[in-house]
């Protein structure tokens, strides 16, 4: 049993808790969110991680997607559910975690936390969760805005870190015109 606390639009816990049943994130009640962490996992290397969502996922089945991440557990903060949701999707381990953005989506009564993390693990140590994911792939920035950009991309996603992925292509840009 998955159980999960339940927000309002201020980001402050009510003290009611939903059981997690498969699509049943639809039937919360107006004005209350769950919590969702999302990660973008860049390597040092200047790569990103794209995996693919398993065909039985309720949501987005067979997508590639470019984070890690998934619903706060009751009593996880931020943070806490972040670092569990990559270590569970990927293998990988983190301590420190740039927060991207903050959103609530009505429609699917989340309330988001998207991070970005970079991290120096061997590339080959990703390790998919069964259920989750079925493959992953690093991608460099050009592939990773060609991601963006694609009919593929996960259109919700992609608003969340809208301001992260211009900062790329702005800063992939100059160095074309520039020539670094």
């Amino acid at each position: 049993m998955e159980l999960w606390d339940l927000y309002d639009r201020d980001g402050k816990v009510t003290g009611e808790t939903w059981e997690r049943q498969s699509g049943n994130y639809r039937q919360i009640p107006d004005g209350r969110y769950h919590m969702v962490c999302d990660i973008l996992v860049k390597h040092v290397d200047g790569t990103y991680l794209l995996t693919k969502r398993h065909m039985s996922k309720d949501v987005y089945p067979g997508f590639w997607e470019a984070s890690a991440g998934g619903s706060a557990m009751a009593g996880e903060d931020p943070v806490l559910c972040a670092k569990r949701e990559l270590f569970e999707e990927t293998g990988i381990r983190a301590e420190e975690f740039q927060l991207i953005s903050h959103t609530f989506r009505d429609k699917s009564h989340s309330m988001f936390y998207s991070y970005l993390v970079v991290t120096d693990c061997p590339k080959d140590s990703v390790v998919l969760q069964e259920g989750e994911t079925t493959e992953y792939k690093w991608v460099d920035v050009a592939g990773l805005l060609e991601y963006v950009d694609s009919d593929l991309a996960i259109q919700t996603h992609n608003a969340r870190y809208a301001e992260y992925f211009e900062q790329l292509r702005q800063h992939t840009n100059g160095d074309r015109v520039t020539g670094r």
